[in-house]
């Protein structure tokens, strides 16, 4: 359901729910700060932050800046490609032997460095780009003789993150001198990092998505040539490790990763780690292995789109036979390294989230080897246990560290008693978002002390009701609404549900959305237990408000009696004694008369 007029959406088959920065959140899979950016620019807003610091200020400008210094670089080296005889000789013959056709090259921003030893640094100087950006992007070096360009002679590769913004380079040689290193990559900056960085994510995000699975390469031809076959939910590690941070970036998009390995034996055994990562992410991960002498790029190149899905597709095996044949290859016979391949398996199962998960594959891998499938649940246990003693053992640390009397006091709190009083919070905070602007008629007392009906807003009503008898809300984000209400009201204002709609606090205007558009039917049961009015709730506001704020102050009340009795329990003095059993009694007399008020029979 999505509500133009109020700015929200609500999927009930899922439960997700939100406004619209929340709606490209979820459909377009950005960030909070990437949505709301978005949204700025394309409707031409400025965004005010918060007053910054000077120093938050110097950090925010130096990284637009070295932004400004690559996106000059990137148009750079993309004219002396396209643009001079020896972009034209070197870089762009290379790309096309390479078999990349001109929309290619263009829909990756390709370029060239020239030989010339510092021509991207003088001309980026002569536009008034400084010296120590240039170098803090690893576009420029310095030495005794002066400053020169760090892609010099190299075909470029441009990386950009999932906005298209360009974080840094790859550059590669053209020579064939084995001392000269084949790639260069921009060194770590304050805003390239590359353990958290996938080539060609900004170009494939799409199709990702669309095709819910993400080719996993290991170099940039590798995805541009997969893309230029049509094959475009791919994305490069370029040449690094596997880390965490890569593979939260691919899970913002799909669940499955497909591995895609050229066939180097060392390669693949040291990929092992980055298959048991994505395991511990939850994800599925598959992996194909390409023939003898062929990688992504080669192979891409050599047959047609139909061909490279089909080979992707027959040859895909699970993480659990991809690990057997290659452990495997060499040790058949040998009983001690076929243990060591069961135990190295079990171990990328243990590290499975999922038990159902772990169980299918303890199963299979019992099929394999013809192993009793206890045995491997045993040692998958083993390997729980242990980690879970790791977790343990450093959570006991870090609670030791945090903890504080009144945190453990308050986690011995009545939980029933808490629960019921903040589905109350709740229904109050409901009735102030939903119909707070509303006028309702509450009977006062005038100057001459003669009762009189007056036109009150539902909202007014609740926060005075409330005020009068120096109550507040325990939970601390209902509290924050109940504030702004207050002071909405202080200042002559009626708060409206879209200012919390659109809150800059996204777990508040959450909160107040799911509120606001309950997934089920309130049952007929909360209106006898809660007195919370379902039906036609809009025709008799009034009735729903009094009757939100007397049970409000009734479960407050039952909580107090909870609480006094567990101090009078804990009671040494009898002075302190009678005074409690007095609290005790007249707070259960001011209870039981809100009850009968209510209807509500005391049990306790």
């Amino acid at each position: 359901m999505v509500s133009p007029a109020k700015g929200i959406f609500k999927d009930f088959s899922s439960g997700k729910g939100g406004n619209v920065v929340s709606f490209l959140m979820e459909h377009e899979h950005f960030t909070y700060v990437e949505a709301l950016k978005w949204l700025a620019n394309k409707y031409g807003i400025e965004i005010e932050e918060k007053e910054r610091t000077p120093e938050e200020i110097a950090a925010q400008g130096e990284r637009e800046s070295l932004y400004l210094v690559n996106d000059f670089a990137k148009e750079f080296f993309e004219d002396q490609l396209h643009k001079t005889q020896e972009g034209k000789a070197v870089g762009l013959s290379y790309f096309r032997e390479r078999g990349f056709t001109e929309e290619t090259i263009k829909k990756f921003n390709l370029g060239y460095s020239p030989e010339q030893g510092d021509a991207l640094t003088k001309a980026a100087l002569e536009k008034g780009y400084k010296l120590d950006y240039l170098e803090k992007t690893g576009l420029s070096k310095t030495n005794e003789k002066g400053s020169y360009d760090f892609f010099r002679g190299r075909v470029i590769f441009p990386i950009q993150n999932i906005t298209g913004r360009v974080l840094g380079f790859g550059g590669r040689t053209l020579k064939t001198d084995k001392k000269i290193a084949k790639y260069f990559n921009s060194p770590e900056s304050e805003i390239y990092n590359k353990s958290k960085i996938l080539y060609g994510l900004f170009q494939s995000k799409n199709e990702i998505i669309k095709n819910d699975e993400c080719l996993l390469v290991e170099g940039y031809t590798d995805v541009i040539s997969m893309h230029q076959s049509g094959v475009e939910n791919v994305v490069a590690s370029s040449g690094t490790a596997l880390t965490e941070g890569q593979i939260r970036l691919v899970k913002r998009y799909t669940n499955n990763i497909t591995i895609l390995y050229d066939g180097d034996a060392a390669g693949i055994k040291a990929s092992f780690r980055g298959i048991d990562l994505i395991l511990e992410q939850g994800m599925n991960v598959k992996v194909v292995l390409f023939p003898d002498g062929e990688d992504p790029d080669s192979y891409s190149q050599k047959v047609s789109h139909s061909e490279l899905l089909e080979y992707i597709g027959e040859k895909q095996q699970d993480f659990l036979h991809f690990k057997a044949n290659v452990l495997l290859k060499d040790s058949e016979n040998d009983p001690l390294k076929r243990a060591e391949t069961i135990k190295d398996i079990v171990k990328s199962i243990s590290v499975i989230p999922d038990q159902i998960t772990r169980s299918v594959y303890i199963r299979e891998t019992s099929h394999l080897f013809e192993i009793a499938e206890q045995a491997l649940h045993n040692e998958v246990n083993k390997l729980l246990r242990k980690g879970l003693q790791k977790e343990q053992t450093k959570a006991a640390k870090e609670e030791e560290q945090e903890a504080s009397t009144e945190l453990s006091l308050t986690k011995k709190q009545d939980d029933k008693g808490k629960h019921s009083l903040e589905i109350q919070e709740r229904d109050l905070v409901r009735l102030m978002v939903q119909y707070g602007a509303q006028e309702i008629p509450v009977k006062v007392r005038n100057e001459s002390n003669e009762e009189e009906e007056v036109a009150y807003y539902l909202s007014q009503y609740i926060v005075e009701e409330l005020l009068n008898d120096e109550l507040q809300v325990n939970n601390p984000a209902y509290q924050r609404i109940f504030d702004e209400f207050l002071d909405g009201l202080e200042k002559g204002l009626v708060v409206s549900d879209k200012h919390f709609i659109q809150h800059h606090d996204a777990d508040l205007s959450q909160i107040v959305i799911d509120i606001s558009t309950p997934k089920d039917v309130v049952s007929e049961n909360w209106e006898k237990k809660h007195r919370i009015l379902p039906n036609l709730e809009i025709h008799r506001m009034k009735e729903a408000a009094q009757q939100s704020v007397a049970m409000f102050k009734l479960r407050v009340l039952e909580n107090m009696i909870v609480d006094n009795q567990e101090r009078l329990k804990q009671s040494m003095e009898s002075i302190e004694m009678d005074n409690l059993l007095t609290k005790i009694r007249d707070l259960t007399e001011t209870r039981n008369i809100f009850a009968a008020k209510l209807g509500i029979v005391v049990t306790r």
